[in-house]
């Protein structure tokens, strides 16, 4: 069947080329969980997390029991972290889809011992999370005795401890130091509490970038652990915005990255057709554009209900036959309007590109970004469900 033409193009290959550079670039003795959170940060869960298992993953890592039992339908094979935790009622799903959720509240325990219950199965894994700053989620370090105390005597078994840096992308690195040392602390206590985690489950995208691998593994050395790096941006071809203060010594693995990683996400839509106004024409709702000259105008089949930022009527281009076209007017619900008096023979039915490269010419989700006063990982989450993602 035949749809509106207003589509995106995920490239497999580039997902796939991506995880094998960054497992490449944390080197043999860390494993990476591709982060396929968000509907693999809007690129697609069932297409990239079957990608992500081809390109070398054990591990995805989901933020939902709900995104668990997708992405288990997806890849019976692959291990699963559920970020987000379990909610009420949601125990026998973990049990059901073998599912491995994050701790660290009481009442998650509880849930997830009585499912094991009824299940009448002996063990379920899971990984302990440990609030070293960010004061989101994850265990007091100072109060982790109660918790640990459960694992004695209970079918949970801690598979992993992980925590999040949140500033892995500032140049001064007081804060990632000042994590790892809580984390440091925090191990010890568990392994005083006669608990053995097999994994450390730290680092995200920027960590990994900015060459911190070596010493998150020194850490996990120190107490008999293995290494697990989440990484979540970079896998789709993107690069976290560091400090500016990183440029002065820009790490060598940042330099690869920007060199080998791809975009993995590319945004299309058609003209629908093409007019000419005359000076004086309004534009869109309430006029907000108004030609000072002659003018011809192309209709697209894209608005803000595909995830089209409304802030960008007026103020940003698109894509056509290879060169830049303004978006003129308001951003409709389901349709804008772009500037093609300076480009010859634009027709119904020209490609349009949203996000990717037309001719020598790109427009980046950064570039969405700066433009909405956002970032690019709310840019690519916001573009809608009802537009179809098609593996290339």
């Amino acid at each position: 069947m035949h749809t509106r033409p207003c589509w995106v193009e995920i490239s497999t290959r580039s997902f796939e080329d991506n995880f094998r550079f960054l497992s490449a670039l944390a080197g043999p003795q860390v494993e990476l969980l591709a982060i396929v959170k968000a509907d693999a940060y809007g690129h697609a869960l069932e297409i990239c997390a079957p990608a992500a298992v081809r390109a070398g993953a054990r591990w995805l890592g989901v933020t939902s029991i709900e995104e668990g039992v997708e992405a288990r339908r997806c890849s019976p094979e692959a291990r699963i972290l559920v970020i987000g935790s379990v909610f009420p009622g949601q125990g026998r799903d973990v049990v059901r889809h073998k599912l491995t959720p994050v701790v660290w509240d009481t009442w998650q325990f509880d849930e997830l011992e009585a499912a094991a219950r009824a299940a009448d199965i002996r063990s379920i894994s899971v990984h302990l999370e440990i609030d070293t700053g960010m004061s989101r989620q994850g265990a007091d370090p100072g109060s982790l005795a109660p918790l640990l105390e459960r694992f004695h005597d209970s079918p949970l078994r801690l598979e992993g401890v992980m925590t999040h840096l949140f500033a892995a992308d500032e140049a001064d690195a007081r804060t990632t130091d000042d994590q790892l040392e809580r984390m440091d602390s925090a191990l010890s206590q568990i392994k005083s509490a006669g608990i053995n985690a097999g994994v450390l489950n730290i680092g995200n995208s920027a960590a990994l970038l900015a060459g911190q691998a070596d010493r998150l593994s020194a850490l996990a050395d120190r107490h008999g652990m293995k290494t697990l790096i989440r990484p979540g941006i970079a896998l789709y071809g993107l690069i976290p915005e560091y400090d500016p203060d990183f440029s002065a010594a820009e790490p060598i693995s940042l330099g690869r990255a920007r060199r080998d990683l791809h975009p993995v996400l590319s945004w299309k839509t058609r003209v629908v057709s093409v007019r000419s106004v005359a000076t004086g024409a309004a534009v869109g709702y309430n006029g907000t554009f108004v030609a000072t000259e002659p003018l011809r105008l192309a209709l697209i089949a894209t608005g803000y209900a595909d995830g089209l930022d409304r802030k960008l009527g007026n103020r940003f281009s698109l894509l056509v036959r290879g060169q830049r076209a303004p978006l003129v007017g308001r951003i409709s619900m389901d349709q804008s309007v772009i500037d093609v008096t300076d480009i010859p023979g634009v027709a119904t039915g020209d490609e349009v590109v949203l996000i990717g490269q037309q001719g020598n010419q790109t427009i980046s989700a950064f570039d969405h970004a700066k433009a909405a006063g956002t970032i690019p990982w709310e840019i690519f989450t916001r573009i809608a469900a009802r537009v179809p993602r098609i593996p290339v």
